[in-house]
């Protein structure tokens, strides 16, 4: 984006600051300055002249000598130039003035070129006439100016007054870098907007009151929206009676200074008001549209259309067209078409502000190959509001210009508009965000400034349309950290808790899980979490489970990758299986992932994402070795009550008389066991492998690293072991929930140390042995305490069926 200094002060009137002061104020606000310069750069000792005679060169045939009035007196110049005559009025550079180039438009010098008084084949010559190239500038940004030769001013030029002046080039052109949340900044108005409120200067845009003619704009077109997700709004308007002319003076430095090169009144004013309001517009001449009517749409596929490059372009089905009743007049939003292109015989005009879709803008343009100035434009998303604003700014320009007459009214076909942003205005969460401690009327004056309105029954602020980034609380903020001064926010240190370093308690505790499977030999996998629906037959899963209701991927990579997993164990054993394949003797992995648990079909919510810890080996080691490590990981992190193990889980993946649910505080936190021998077969495991798969949310509620120190016992313990006659059906765990709730507060520890079955133990039975260890904290125990809390224990194992060992 680039404006000159002049075009901004037109909207700021009262702002004064040099050309480095602006470049900085400007940058420390947000509007970055990339680069600026200045157009007079090098022109020096630069004035307007009249030529009042012209003598040939005594000796040479290519010369001429000219008297040159300058106002203050008449000099004597040589030149060559072929297009001069008596009375010209031409740019003169006096003796010690400089020039920005060379006459043959090549690189201009750094320093320019010092033009000195001399003589040219004998005669002197006390200065030089300019061509507009030698000014630094080229036929491109001044049309008017001759291919070879001097530069000639109008007639009306001031003899003696300052050339460059004359020709606008008294300015600074800057270059911004503008991000593209700030759309608004893409246009004149947008920077001098900013600039007011960088330099606390009253900020006034341009009042616009179209003069009309009473005509009925309906009586001219009609538009038509078909496809309104793509274009949400379109503004229409018509002016007649045409007439096709240069544009102003004023209005051609700004074209220039912007870069554009000015052509005529229509096409300038549609360029102006694109480059003012950062409103893309079009013109179409109303007598080559078909039907008078405007119909907006998408292309067919295999469409061709020639634009007014005089190219012929492939169209889709996604790009949109303007077009008439019967053909396509323009590609929306980048390019109008050849077919509907103002000539000079133009008599009524159609003008046309729209707002389009800025993805599908920035994607047609790519396709095509066709990136216009228009297209960078509504590839950022214009705000609809503006389109109005807009055109009727083009009108007002066409009626004070003489161009032509405006038709009464505006055809709008408009999709409900978004209404302005409301944010709750929080001063002290912006102080707290910020680190400042700007005062609420500093912050109102910035607000007034960037015409954020206050609420003040609601405590609202409201946002103009313009401003699509002001959103948040956070966007508020910004702006009042641009426009206090980021060079004044002081150092601060962050308020409130400390949280640097230290992980989250979840994270924490996953953490300790990869902790002790490493500690007890794991090593860490990871496997997809897309997988194909035969896992289910793979596991044994039966036909009826919920665990086969699953997320189904809308686009796989392919049926193996096709629903999302409620399972975590195909990962696990197909990793397993590898390792066995390739020979590795034994293998210990685990694996942290979530498994995906739809609560509903059909889907309305995102699935229930629920980590799982999952442990896999085989080799060395056995259930109770799985068994050992779930234990150490539950010690670790704070689960101090029993720990159940129900062997009636009941899991077909796993061996019948091999596994376990593992029960804490009354729920099911997870399984282990031996994988079953036809899940083996299935996965190609030729050896007994072991899992145990812990549901990690169930595990975090629970968990605690809080620790309470306990001082060494001061007082003796006391062993008592015994022997036991068990059913075979009674499990150790059930042992000891008798020993532990029968024990009292003097019960320390109970130990299973021998478990035997043999031909000394009746059929049915078995051998099972532990030590109980008693210990009081406040005293020395004494037998009766010792022998009272055994006959307890003792009375408790008999109601189980269980007998002591003679």
């Amino acid at each position: 984006m680039n404006t000159a200094l002049s075009w901004i002060k037109a909207y700021v009137p009262e702002l004064d600051c040099a050309d480095q002061e602006y470049c900085d104020a400007m940058t420390l606000t947000g509007t970055k300055v990339e680069n600026y310069e200045r157009l007079d750069k090098n022109l020096e000792k630069i004035v307007i002249g009249q030529i009042e005679k012209i003598e040939k060169h005594p000796d040479a045939d290519k010369l001429i000598v000219c008297q040159v009035n300058i106002g203050s007196e008449v000099i004597q110049i040589v030149t060559g130039a072929p297009n001069v005559k008596e009375g010209d009025k031409v740019p003169v550079v006096l003796d010690g003035g400089k020039v920005a180039g060379g006459h043959d438009g090549g690189p201009m010098p750094e320093e320019g070129i010092k033009i000195k008084a001399g003589k040219l084949r004998g005669i002197p010559s006390n200065g030089m006439m300019c061509s507009i190239e030698e000014l630094g500038s080229d036929r491109n940004m001044y049309p008017e100016a001759p291919e070879f030769g001097i530069y000639i001013f109008p007639e009306d030029a001031q003899v003696g007054a300052d050339a460059v002046e004359a020709l606008g080039m008294r300015d600074t052109v800057f270059e911004y870098e503008i991000t593209s949340n700030r759309v608004d900044c893409y246009s004149v108005l947008g920077i001098a907007r900013e600039a007011a409120a960088t330099f606390r200067k009253p900020f006034v845009p341009p009042v616009v009151e179209v003069k009309e003619n009473g005509e009925n704009v309906n009586d001219y077109i009609s538009v038509e929206v078909k496809d309104p997700d793509l274009c949400t709004r379109y503004c229409a308007r018509v002016c007649t009676n045409i007439k096709i002319a240069p544009s102003p003076e004023w209005m051609q430095r700004r074209l220039r200074a912007s870069g554009i090169r000015p052509i005529n009144n229509l096409v300038d004013i549609t360029n102006y008001v694109m480059e003012e309001y950062g409103q893309p517009m079009h013109a179409f001449d109303l007598d080559t549209i078909a039907g008078h009517k405007i119909i907006v749409r998408r292309a067919a596929d295999g469409d061709k259309f020639q634009t007014l490059d005089e190219q012929v372009r492939k169209l889709d089905k996604d790009i949109l067209m303007i077009c008439d009743a019967e053909k396509e007049i323009g590609i929306a939003g980048i390019m109008g078409g050849e077919n509907s292109k103002i000539t000079d015989d133009v008599k009524t005009v159609l003008f046309e502000a729209a707002t389009f879709n800025g993805a599908n803008i920035r994607k047609s343009a790519k396709r095509l190959g066709l990136r216009t100035d228009a297209s960078g434009k509504f590839e950022k998303g214009l705000d609809p509001h503006n389109a109005e604003a807009a055109i009727n700014r083009a009108c007002q320009l066409i009626s004070e210009l003489g161009c032509g007459e405006v038709v009464s009214g505006m055809v709008d076909v408009c999709q409900p508009m978004k209404d302005e942003e409301r944010i709750k205005f929080e001063p002290e969460r912006i102080n707290d965000l910020l680190g400042t401690d700007v005062s609420v009327e500093d912050m109102m004056s910035i607000f007034k400034m960037l015409e954020i309105e206050y609420d003040e029954s609601t405590n609202e602020l409201i946002a103009p349309t313009y401003r699509q980034d002001i959103l948040c609380c956070a966007d508020i903020a910004e702006e009042v950290a641009r426009f206090f001064g980021y060079d004044k926010i002081p150092t601060t240190l962050p308020a409130g808790a400390a949280t640097a370093g230290k992980l989250s308690f979840k994270l924490r505790i996953e953490q300790k899980a990869r902790d002790i499977a490493e500690y007890c030999g794991f090593s860490q996998g990871m496997t997809y979490s897309f997988e194909s629906p035969r896992v289910f037959d793979k596991l044994l899963i039966p036909e009826d489970s919920p665990l086969r209701n699953t997320v189904v991927i809308a686009n796989p990579l392919g049926e193996d990758f096709s629903i999302m997993r409620t399972i975590s164990l195909n990962g696990m054993l197909t990793s397993l299986a590898t390792n066995y394949n390739r020979r590795n003797k034994d293998v210990r992995l685990y694996e942290l992932g979530n498994i995906y648990l739809p609560y509903q079909f059909p889907l309305t919510q995102l699935p229930d994402e629920r980590m799982q810890f999952t442990l896999g080996m085989y080799g060395e080691g056995d259930f109770f070795t799985m068994k050992g490590v779930v234990e150490e990981f539950f010690e670790s992190i704070g689960l101090k009550k029993k720990t159940v193990y129900n062997p009636k889980s009941g899991k077909p993946f796993l061996h019948p008389g091999r596994q376990a649910d593992i029960e804490y505080d009354g729920v099911t936190v997870g399984y282990l066991g031996e994988v079953h021998p036809t899940v083996c077969d299935n996965y190609d495991i030729g050896t007994r492998a072991y899992i145990a798969v812990l549901d990690m949310p169930y595990i975090v509620e629970r968990a605690t690293f809080d620790r309470k120190y306990e001082g060494v016992a001061k007082y003796p313990a006391v062993s008592r072991d015994i022997s036991m006659v068990v059913p075979k059906e009674i499990l150790a765990g059930q042992i000891e929930a008798v020993i532990e709730q029968r024990g009292g507060k003097i019960l320390e520890s109970c130990q299973l140390f021998d478990i035997y079955e043999g031909e000394q133990i009746k059929a049915g039975f078995k051998s099972v042995a532990y030590s109980i260890t008693f210990r009081a904290k406040d005293r020395t125990l004494e037998e009766g305490d010792v022998a009272a809390a055994m006959k307890k224990i003792l009375n408790g194992l008999e109601s189980l069926g269980i007998e002591l060992r003679s």
